[in-house]
């Protein structure tokens, strides 16, 4: 099904933003944004666990949020959370809370997947251009630096610096002073040069920053009269002595300057200072696009059937060197066993398909690491390898589907225990991958794989399992696997 409108969810570090847009053929327009400053970096304690109050405040934005989206199909909905998410400790107590306030799922993703995103839409807002672009996004708790060529980053990187954290560390109570703001630029230089030498390489001709903190600096900047409207060199130095003079941030008045930026501008202007400096930028433009477009372009992809993930898959496919005549075996066998068991064409049916699909394609990446307990090395990759366009939520549910393929079932208790619909596939990809081991093709039985209660019953052509003694000590060990999880299993002839 393809939607005529698609909305994006950021959940910053420093804000929260809402992004509709409205789908005309393969371009998206703007309809209508939402923002909230929650600043949810600045109710990180220092043993990273969200303060009850800044989970109140979210909680209350997002509520604002869920009004506007109301009526909207969960499909064209997208809510993503960032660096603060990524960290604290009690975020997953936090975001059953969060989920049942805005009323769609929230996906937690990767530093990386955050600075592909943004390029996108920092890209998408821009002239086609034939040269190389730095983008650089300073968020509330990390800052993303992207060398792209037109629409396909080159290089992408998230380091763990933002306005919010750095000014809660560098500047406590509100204190400006030369110590302090050699201090943080020194931090955010260590950070930046880690990366220079690399970039360097890949070279760029453009330098455009992107969000909240980017156009703060310009237009505060701009309103001083030291650029025509983006960030310079001279227009950081003199944000910097604005700093100094002030000696408190209760005390800083700047035009251009808006009072809710006054609070993180300290820290946004001692990074911005480092990546110049490291990076040997001059001068930057400012995009409008930013996190929420580039979810958007993403979404539109995925509801267009364009999916980024798509392309994820075939490139892993290709770099771990996946026999595809055998995953094309064992998939075909787990999609033709689960289809009785979903049926139905919802959107829900078709994503539960689809990372079937994909964990037959995946299950043996693994192979390639060492054939011995290659389904660990398998779901290991794609719990922690750099997915684009996949969650770290999508990546650890197709981690563990792939985990689930074959041994012990006992690691798998508490996943399926979380997730029923998990234990439905990995039961199907099981079975598949019990059929193909000899790795070549056979007359397969025919076969019916059926719930029943507390269970599921496989039932095959009479005789087959006498003539492939293999298959069925296999399955008889099936039953005992899922017999340890408390669910049934039984293996049975036609009648």
């Amino acid at each position: 099904m393809e939607y005529n409108t698609l909305a994006a969810v950021d959940l910053g570090s420093n804000s929260f933003h809402l992004a509709i847009g409205r789908v005309v053929d393969d371009q998206i327009y703007p309809l209508d944004s939402l923002k909230e400053t929650v600043r949810l970096g600045g109710g990180l304690t220092t043993d990273k666990r969200l303060e009850p109050a800044i989970q109140e405040k979210a909680i209350v934005a997002l509520k604002r949020f869920r009004e506007r989206l109301e009526g909207m199909p969960r499909e064209s909905v997208r809510v993503v959370g960032t660096n603060t998410l990524r960290v604290a400790k009690n975020a997953k107590e936090f975001l059953a809370r969060a989920e049942s306030a805005i009323g769609f799922p929230i996906e937690i993703i990767s530093g990386r997947e955050e600075a592909r995103l943004i390029y996108s839409g920092v890209v998408h807002s821009l002239p086609l251009s034939g040269h190389n672009r730095l983008v650089v996004d300073i968020g509330g708790g990390s800052t993303e630096l992207i060398i792209g060529h037109k629409l396909r980053p080159l290089a992408m990187e998230s380091l763990y610096m933002g306005c919010v954290s750095f000014t809660r560390r560098y500047f406590p109570e509100g204190k400006l002073d030369k110590k302090a703001m050699k201090s943080a630029e020194l931090a955010a230089r260590e950070q930046v040069q880690a990366i220079a030498s690399r970039y360097e390489k890949v070279g760029w001709k453009e330098a455009v920053g992107s969000s909240g903190t980017a156009r703060s600096l310009a237009e505060a900047i701009r309103e001083n009269g030291h650029s025509d409207g983006g960030i310079t060199v001279k227009g950081l130095e003199f944000l910097r002595e604005e700093l100094l003079s002030a000696g408190d941030i209760r005390k800083l008045s700047l035009p251009g300057l808006r009072e809710e930026r006054i609070p993180v501008f300290p820290g946004g202007v001692a990074i911005m200072s480092a990546v110049f400096s490291e990076l040997g930028v001059r001068e930057m433009t400012v995009a409008e696009g930013a996190l929420r477009q580039g979810v958007l372009w993403d979404l539109l992809g995925r509801v267009h059937h364009r999916d980024i993930r798509e392309v994820t898959v075939e490139q892993f496919v290709k770099r771990y060197h996946v026999d595809q005549v055998q995953a094309q075996r064992v998939g075909s066998l787990a999609r033709a066993l689960n289809e009785p068991l979903e049926p139905g064409d919802d959107e829900a049916h078709f994503r539960r398909r689809t990372f079937l699909a994909w964990a037959a394609q995946l299950h043996e990446i693994g192979i390639s690491i060492s054939q011995a307990g290659y389904h660990k090395h398998s779901a290991y990759v794609l719990a922690y390898g750099d997915m684009p366009g996949f969650s770290r939520q999508e990546q650890g549910w197709l981690s563990n589907l792939v985990l689930a393929q074959r041994g012990s079932l006992a690691k798998m208790r508490a996943a399926f225990d979380d997730d029923p619909d998990l234990m439905t596939l990995a039961l199907t990809l099981r079975i598949a991958v019990i059929f193909h081991r000899s790795r070549r093709t056979l007359k397969l039985p025919k076969m019916k794989l059926s719930r029943k209660s507390k269970g599921f019953r496989l039932e095959l052509d009479p005789g087959w399992l006498e003539h492939n003694t293999l298959v069925a000590h296999a399955l008889e060990s099936e039953h005992e696997q899922w017999e340890s999880v408390g669910v049934g299993f039984e293996v049975a002839e036609k009648e």
